[in-house]
């Protein structure tokens, strides 16, 4: 015979155990087969896992015969730091970043350095100068030596248009 005054506590572990029971076969049902072990390749357990596919903005066109150039200094100046670099475009609108409008960008100097990924943003460092207001000029000041100099256009996101706007690359030899 079952003392009544035990029956609560009885009924509460009937409850937990059927808790119990119930979690353990819900884990056990998740649970993958056991599958063969195989021994991993060398090689691909070292080889990085592949970069996820990221869509990239596309590049806005640039009308057929759109040019950039530098008004001054010319290739080959021997010049005095600071000196005033001048910018020329031909076949396009200035506009400043994150404007939008057909054929239209800003400009972007580089100083010694090749020139950047053409399908991404033109960074921002002290080899690539953006010029996100519009700005046509710029007065630079660089240590003495040769340096190299090339204008890049980039759209309201600083990509550069397709087919790429960009100048022919000159160099400079600053003096003391």
């Amino acid at each position: 015979m079952i003392d009544l005054s035990k029956a609560s506590a009885l009924s509460i572990n009937r409850t937990t155990l059927a808790t119990l029971l119930a979690a353990a076969l819900l884990c056990s049902c998740g649970s993958p087969e056991p599958q063969d072990e195989a021994v991993p390749d060398a090689d691909a357990a070292s080889a990085p896992a592949p970069a996820p596919e990221v869509a990239l903005p596309p590049r806005k066109p640039s009308p057929e015969g759109a040019r950039v150039w530098f008004v001054s200094p010319g290739d080959g100046a021997a010049l005095t730091s600071p000196f005033t670099v001048e910018f020329g475009l031909e076949g396009m609108g200035l506009l400043p970043a994150g404007e939008i409008g057909e054929h239209t960008g800003h400009h972007h100097l580089l100083v010694n350095t090749p020139l950047p990924r053409m399908d991404l943003p033109i960074i921002t460092d002290d080899a690539h100068m953006h010029f996100g207001l519009a700005q046509t000029s710029v007065e630079l000041s660089l240590e003495p030596g040769t340096h190299t100099l090339q204008l890049l256009l980039g759209d309201d996101l600083h990509i550069p248009h397709e087919p790429p706007v960009m100048s022919d690359v000159i160099t400079v030899e600053v003096t003391d």
